[in-house]
């Protein structure tokens, strides 16, 4: 099994500090739901790191687009689970936290 990496670093200028985008990678191998499990999974157990959550955020956002216009069941997964996690976000963070999160998704 191949596993997608993404330099967001060349990319964007941005280190990963989690394993979140190889994760959802595996997981694609397995459909929407190893897709939708690994967010549950990764969503429970890192909701309240906000460094983890804004870097979940950010990834489910990267996999939107990496599937946009190939595989809509894909994009359309992981828009609703970017959503989820951003609302989520951007309504249980607060001062330093909620700057490092807009900050960093910028």
């Amino acid at each position: 099994m191949t596993v997608e990496r993404f330099n967001s670093e060349a990319a964007i200028g941005y280190t990963q500090i989690t394993t979140f985008y190889e994760d959802f990678s595996i997981a694609e191998h397995f459909g929407e739901r190893g897709i939708r499990d690994t967010y549950r999974r990764a969503f429970k157990g890192w909701k309240n790191s906000y460094k983890y959550l804004t870097e979940l955020v950010m990834v489910l956002n990267w996999k939107l687009w990496r599937w946009y216009g190939k595989n809509n069941t894909y994009a359309t997964i992981y828009n609703e689970l970017w959503e989820k996690a951003k609302e989520y976000a951007e309504t249980h963070l607060e001062g330093e936290e909620l700057v490092y999160y807009y900050r960093t998704i910028d």
